[in-house]
């Protein structure tokens, strides 16, 4: 919830937090307007504006905190990939699966909404099951009913895509793609050769 939001919602004017806080008049109109983001504030600033809202000072930034993490998150998800592939490789088909079952990491990246990584698993451990014929854990089997909105390439396709001036690179990608991947909108083709 944003500050504007809690503001309306308490029923508090930004004339009566900054009269009741002592946090200057500008500093809360900019945080109003986005013009400062409220992390960067001091705690103080943080404190004294919480304190008037009767709110925990984590309520404050916790919503910018979840945009920072879903920012930093984005172009990691190759690197998510690759760390994944060479856990596979170091550990082996099944004391990953294991591992993976036992620390339920995709209910926990799904829980917080990190989805390519949560399906990225979920396509990893069904993937890893077919092919040393396990059982399928049915423990996410509501997990698997979702999908990413959009076909999601491995970054040296796009970037094929473009210097060619062609798509030709994503249509061989799909042709590749293993099916687990595929079925949840991932186009991945090569999870076992990983240097």
């Amino acid at each position: 919830m944003t500050l504007n939001e809690m503001l309306e919602q308490k029923n508090i004017t930004k004339y009566r937090l900054w009269k009741e806080s002592g946090v200057p008049q500008a500093t809360i109109s900019d945080i109003c307007t986005g013009k400062t983001r409220i992390e960067k504030c001091s705690a103080e600033t943080i404190y004294r504006i919480a304190k008037v809202l009767d709110v925990p000072m984590e309520s404050l930034i916790a919503p910018a905190v979840r945009v920072m993490d879903e920012e930093r998150r984005r172009p990691s998800f190759e690197i998510f990939k690759s760390n994944i592939c060479h856990r596979v490789k170091d550990m082996g088909d099944i004391p990953f699966v294991i591992d993976l079952l036992q620390s339920n990491q995709i209910r926990k990246l799904y829980e917080k909404k990190w989805y390519p990584e949560a399906l990225y698993l979920l396509a990893m451990l069904d993937y890893l099951s077919r092919e040393n014929h396990i059982p399928i854990c049915k423990n996410y089997n509501d997990i698997r009913a979702a999908k990413l909105q959009q076909l999601v390439y491995p970054s040296s396709v796009v970037i094929m895509c473009r210097a060619l001036h062609s798509d030709a690179p994503k249509e061989d990608c799909i042709r590749m793609a293993i099916p687990e991947f595929l079925r949840f909108n991932i186009v991945e083709s090569e999870v076992r050769n990983v240097c």
